[in-house]
C-alpha cells in the first residue's frame, strides 16, 4: 500500500430532482478511477453527498408544499439508491445540511474573515414589493448586463454564460409572482477574490486533471477576477456568522461539504480529517464541465485563504447529448436512470461500460439506444463474453472442469503484462476509454489465440498441447476479469465465480493477473455473461424516448398557443364554476398506474372521490390533511376504471404538477370567487 492517501470527490448531485444520465457522466468514471486506484494498491477515500441548499430547492419545495429539508431528504434517498444500483460505491455519502457541514462552513468563513479576505458592502438588490422579499439567484430573471440576452439571477444561461453577481441583472422580474422588481440597498459580504489573481495564475498551471478545465479557468483569471458576493437573503442554508438574516451562498457551502464528509467518515474510522485536507494528501475532484469555474477559481482561492490544502487535480467530464440532440429535461431529451434504464431490467454494468468506452472523458458523449445495443452485442457479447465463455465451456467439456496441467505461453503472459501497464497508465491519465479499449484488445487477442491454436483439434491428437492452450486462455480470462472489474464490477464478480476463484474480484490487485492459476483448481459452472439486446427491445426503448419528446413538444406548443390567445369568458360563465377549498382525507396509489392517485377529498360536508395525475410530483403519504383547490361541478369521468367526481387545480411546472393551495388556513368548503 502506497503511503500518501488519495481523496476523490464528485460534484454534489443537487437534491432537487431525480438522477439522469448526465449525472452518471461524472460519477461512473470517478468510481472506475477509485476502483482502479485500489487495484494499484493505493489508499483512496471516495466521498460525496447531496447539495441541499440554494434557491431552486426553496422554490421547488414551496411549489410542492414541502419543507426544503423534506424535499432534500426525498432526493437524497433517491440518489443513494441509484448509486447503489449502479455500483457507484462511495465510502461516505453525506448531505450539506448535516451539522458537520454547517460547522465546517462557519469555521472556514470565520477564518477567511479573520485573514481579511471577506468584507461587508452595501449593494442594490432586486426586491419584489408584492412578495415583500429580496430576490436571490433564481427567484429573479431579467437581462444580462454584459450581452443583453435573457438571464437568470446568477448566470447568463441564454447568452454569454457569464457568472452574475447579486444586483447585476437588469430589468429584473420576480419569478414567483411575475411582477416587476425594484432595487433596494442591503449589506452583503464579499470574498476578496481579486486578491488571489497572482496565486491562481501560479497555481492553475500545476493543477492536474483535464487540460480543458485548467485552460478554461486560466482564461477567466487572466481576463478579470471580480470579488464574489458570498451571502444571500434566505432562511434556508448555512447562517453567515453573526448575521441571522443571511446565509452563505450555496457555492460556498457545497464544496466545503467535501471537507465535512471527510470529517464524518474519519470520525467513524478513528482517523484525523486534517491528514486529507491540511497535510499534503492528493485531492482529486471529478466534476461536470459546467462547474469548472467554481472548482478551479472560487474553491482553491477559498482553501488558500482559509489555510487548507489545495486540489491536485480537477477532472471535468464532457457534456452529454441524447440521439445527437442537446440534453434538455424540459424538452424531454433526457434519460432518467431509474425509470428509463434500471426499472426496465437493463444491467447497470452495460451503461457503465458505455459511458467509459464511448469517447475520451473530456469529450462530448452521445447516448443512443441503437449505439448502446451495438456496443453490447458487438463488444461485450461478441468479444469479451464470447472469449470467457469459450475458454470455460471448452475446459469444462474436455478437462473435467479443472484448470489443466500445462504451460502458460510466455507470449500470453507478456501480453497480459502489457495490458496491465496500459490500463494503469490510462487510469492515471483519466483516460477511461483507453483503459477499456486496452482490456477489449486483450479479449480480441484471446479470441484470436483460441481460434489460431484450434484446441478442438488438439484434444484429438495432443492433449498436452491442448492443456497448455486452455491454461493460457484461462489465464487471459482471469486477467480480463481483474482488469475490467473497475468498469463492470457486478458482471466481473459473476465471471470470477465462474472461474471458481474465491473472494471478491474487487479486492484483487492488477498485478495478480500475472499470478498463474493453480493447476487442478475446480472451475465454476459456465454461464452466458452477456445477452444480446434484440431489435424489438431497441425499438421499444426508442419508442418510449420518442413519445416523451413528442409529449414535451406538444406541451410546449400548447403553452405557446395558450399564450397567444385565450378565449374571453363572461363573469357569468366564470360564476358557473363551483370552485372550493377542499381537504385531502385519504390518498393512495392506483394499481397499474405510475401517475395516478385515488384521493378522498372533503369539499365541505361531502366527500368526493378524485383521481389525479400527481403521483410522480406529490407522494401520497404527504398529501393527507392538505388544503387544495377543487373544481366541484365537473362532469364525472372514469380513469383506470375508477370514477373521478371532481378535479384538483394545479399548475404545470416543466411537466410536474404543482397543486394550488391557499396561502393561509381557510375553512373547508369555502368557495373560490
Amino acid at each position: 500500500m502506497l503511503s500518501s492517501p488519495i481523496l476523490v470527490t464528485c460534484g454534489l448531485p443537487y437534491a432537487n430532482g431525480p438522477c439522469h444520465l448526465g449525472h452518471l457522466r461524472t460519477y461512473v468514471p470517478a468510481d472506475i478511477f477509485v476502483r482502479g486506484c485500489k487495484k494499484m494498491d493505493r489508499e483512496v477515500l471516495f466521498v460525496c453527498g447531496s447539495d441541499a441548499h440554494g434557491t431552486p430547492i426553496v422554490v421547488n419545495a414551496e411549489a410542492r408544499g414541502l419543507t426544503p429539508k423534506a424535499l432534500v431528504s426525498l432526493y437524497h434517498q433517491h440518489f443513494e439508491e441509484v448509486f447503489r444500483e449502479m455500483g457507484v460505491k462511495f465510502d461516505h455519502f453525506g448531505d450539506t445540511d448535516d451539522p458537520a457541514c454547517h460547522n465546517r462552513t462557519q469555521e472556514m468563513v470565520k477564518a477567511l474573515i479573520k485573514a481579511g479576505h471577506v468584507y461587508p458592502k452595501e449593494i442594490e438588490l432586486a426586491y419584489c414589493p408584492k412578495c415583500e422579499r429580496f430576490l436571490p439567484d433564481r427567484y429573479v430573471e431579467g437581462e444580462c448586463p454584459y450581452c443583453g440576452k435573457p438571464a437568470r439571477g446568477d448566470e447568463c444561461d441564454m447568452g454569454c454564460g457569464r457568472h452574475l453577481e447579486p444586483g447585476e441583472i437588469k430589468n429584473a422580474v420576480c419569478k414567483v409572482c411575475g411582477g416587476k422588481a425594484e432595487y433596494r440597498k442591503q449589506v452583503h459580504y464579499f470574498f476578496h477574490l481579486s486578491q488571489f489573481k497572482d496565486f491562481l495564475l501560479n497555481y492553475l498551471p500545476t493543477l492536474g486533471g483535464t487540460t480543458s478545465a485548467r485552460n478554461y479557468a486560466l482564461e477567466w483569471v487572466r481576463q478579470e477576477l471580480k470579488d464574489w458576493c458570498i451571502t444571500r437573503s434566505m432562511a434556508w442554508g448555512v447562517k453567515f456568522p453573526g448575521q441571522e438574516d443571511l446565509v452563505v451562498y450555496v457555492w460556498v457551502d457545497a464544496p466545503i461539504g467535501y471537507i465535512a464528509f471527510t470529517e464524518e467518515w474519519c470520525a467513524t474510522q478513528g482517523r484525523d480529517w486534517q491528514s486529507y485536507w491540511k497535510e499534503g494528501s492528493k485531492i482529486i475532484h471529478f466534476i461536470g464541465g459546467d462547474i469548472v469555474y467554481h472548482h478551479c477559481i472560487f474553491w482553491p482561492a477559498m482553501l488558500k485563504g482559509a489555510g487548507y490544502g489545495l486540489p491536485s487535480a480537477v477532472v471535468a467530464s464532457g457534456m452529454l447529448k441524447i440521439d445527437d440532440k442537446k440534453f434538455s429535461k424540459s424538452r424531454g431529451n433526457v434519460i432518467w436512470v431509474k425509470d428509463d434504464y434500471l426499472q426496465r431490467g437493463l444491467h447497470p454494468d452495460l451503461l457503465r461500460y458505455y459511458l467509459a468506452s464511448y469517447t475520451a472523458h473530456n469529450k462530448e458523449v452521445n447516448f443512443s439506444w441503437r449505439i448502446f445495443a451495438d456496443k453490447v452485442n458487438t463488444e461485450l457479447v461478441g468479444a469479451l463474453g464470447n472469449f470467457i465463455n469459450r475458454a470455460l465451456t471448452f475446459t469444462a467439456k474436455n478437462f473435467a472442469g479443472l484448470v489443466p496441467a500445462g504451460e502458460i505461453d510466455p507470449e500470453v503472459m507478456a501480453r497480459i503484462k502489457e495490458t496491465m501497464q496500459e490500463v494503469s497508465a490510462a487510469l492515471d491519465e483519466y483516460e477511461f476509454k483507453k483503459a477499456s479499449d486496452s482490456v477489449m484488445s486483450l479479449a480480441d487477442y484471446g479470441n484470436i489465440y483460441f481460434q489460431n491454436h484450434e484446441p478442438w483439434k488438439l484434444v484429438k491428437s495432443d492433449m498436452a498441447a491442448a492443456a497448455s492452450v486452455l491454461y493460457s486462455c484461462l489465464q487471459i480470462a482471469k486477467a480480463l476479469i481483474i482488469f475490467m472489474e473497475p468498469v463492470m464490477p457486478s458482471k466481473m464478480q459473476n465471471a470470477w465465480k465462474q472461474m471458481g476463484l474465491e473472494g471478491d474480484v474487487a479486492d484483487r490487485l492488477f498485478s495478480e493477473a500475472l499470478t498463474p492459476l493453480n493447476v487442478g483448481q475446480a472451475l465454476g459452472r459456465p454461464e452466458i455473461l452477456f445477452s444480446r439486446l434484440e431489435e424489438t427491445s431497441v425499438k421499444e426503448l426508442e419508442g418510449i424516448f420518442a413519445q416523451r419528446m413528442a409529449e414535451a413538444e406538444g406541451r410546449s406548443k400548447a403553452v405557446e398557443k395558450a399564450a397567444e390567445k385565450k378565449k374571453e369568458i363572461s363573469f357569468e360563465e366564470f360564476s358557473a364554476l363551483d370552485i372550493r377549498i377542499g381537504q385531502i382525507k385519504e390518498a393512495g396509489a392506483i394499481k397499474g398506474s405510475k401517475k395516478l392517485l385515488r384521493l378522498q377529498v372533503d369539499i365541505g360536508g361531502e366527500i368526493r372521490q378524485v383521481v389525479a395525475g400527481i403521483a410522480e410530483s406529490c407522494p401520497a403519504e404527504e398529501l393527507i390533511g392538505t388544503l387544495v383547490v377543487v373544481l366541484v361541478n365537473l362532469k364525472p369521468t372514469k380513469l383506470f376504471g375508477i370514477e373521478s367526481q371532481a378535479m384538483l387545480l394545479a399548475a404545470d411546472q416543466a411537466g410536474a404538477a404543482v397543486l394550488l393551495r391557499p396561502g393561509q388556513p381557510v375553512e373547508v368548503g369555502t368557495k373560490v370567487r
